[in-house]
């Protein structure tokens, strides 16, 4: 009914369900799809492709458009932002133009994947939890792509497209700002990232280890005498000595995984724009001793 309805973009893209047994053989669960696509959708796949085209062309381009060498080089190549001397202009395409609009195109592409998971969770009655969790992981991502480098007034300050640019930057930030460990909200950052992973395994653990009672049938699960639910909720009750269930666990792991990005993008924003010197910060708040 619902899963199958709509016109054109606002149909179901892919109506029939795929069995991939590699999904079956790890999670027990193999089916993909059906998979609704809709406007907001096509409009993040369509500049997702976009950016991902101007990003590898521009990997082709510094290997000289050999496919072997894309292959060797692909973790080292990068797409790089205009030098400082552009401030917030055009650059020439080979000098940082390409990166400004991969990166733009990037940019419409999450936004319209937040919108596409926010307006499927209107339109199916849940809750919007999980659009307002990918908006925390996009605090984070703006503030590194648009807000810090418009607030310092270059493009150079983002990190370029590739995996070892986005290394090389974040050790570079850290360096040219008295190492971020002496940043207090890159320190709530990791106690969040830490404490998520922990959380998490801590629930899946506990779910998969009372599955022979039912306890993945977790909401009718919750109040039955000795049901696996029910177990799980005494053993973390007699272990940690307050209450945790099925329902607040999962609140804790979005908290806790929403810090992680919410915290972070704090402690970057500041980077170069409030703070210049995180070590002789943390000196000046006696986090640390001064150097005799």
């Amino acid at each position: 009914a619902v899963e199958y309805g709509g016109r054109g973009l606002e149909a179901t893209a892919v109506k029939d369900p795929i069995e991939v047994g590699f999904l079956r053989r790890l999670f027990d669960i193999g089916q993909v799809g059906p998979v609704y696509l809709g406007v907001w959708g096509a409009i993040a796949v369509v500049a997702g492709a976009a950016a991902s085209f101007f990003i590898l062309e521009d990997f082709l381009f510094q290997v000289g458009y050999n496919p072997i060498m894309f292959v060797r080089e692909f973790l080292v190549l990068s797409l790089n932002p205009p030098a400082m001397d552009y401030g917030l202009g055009f650059a020439p395409w080979r000098e940082g133009g390409a990166w400004i609009v991969a990166t733009g195109f990037l940019n419409i592409a999450v936004l319209a994947w937040f919108m596409r998971v926010y307006t499927r969770a209107r339109a199916t009655g849940l809750g919007t939890h999980l659009a307002w969790g990918f908006a925390a992981a996009l605090f984070l991502y703006f503030i590194i792509y648009l807000i810090r480098p418009v607030l310092i007034g270059n493009w150079a300050q983002a990190p370029g497209q590739g995996f070892k640019a986005i290394l090389d930057w974040t050790n570079n930030v850290s360096v040219q700002y008295g190492n971020f460990y002496y940043n207090p909200f890159h320190m709530l950052s990791i106690f969040f990232l830490l404490g998520s992973t922990l959380l998490l395994a801590m629930h899946g653990a506990t779910i998969v280890s009372t599955s022979q009672y039912g306890s993945h049938r977790e909401i009718e699960e919750m109040m039955t005498e000795g049901s696996g639910t029910q177990r799980a909720q005494l053993f973390w009750r007699w272990t940690q000595g307050f209450m945790v269930n099925s329902r607040t666990i999962h609140i804790w792991c979005w908290w806790f995984a929403a810090l992680t990005a919410i915290t972070g993008g704090i402690g970057l924003l500041l980077s170069g724009t409030v703070i210049f010197d995180w070590y002789q910060w943390a000196q000046q708040i006696m986090i640390v001793a001064p150097i005799s």
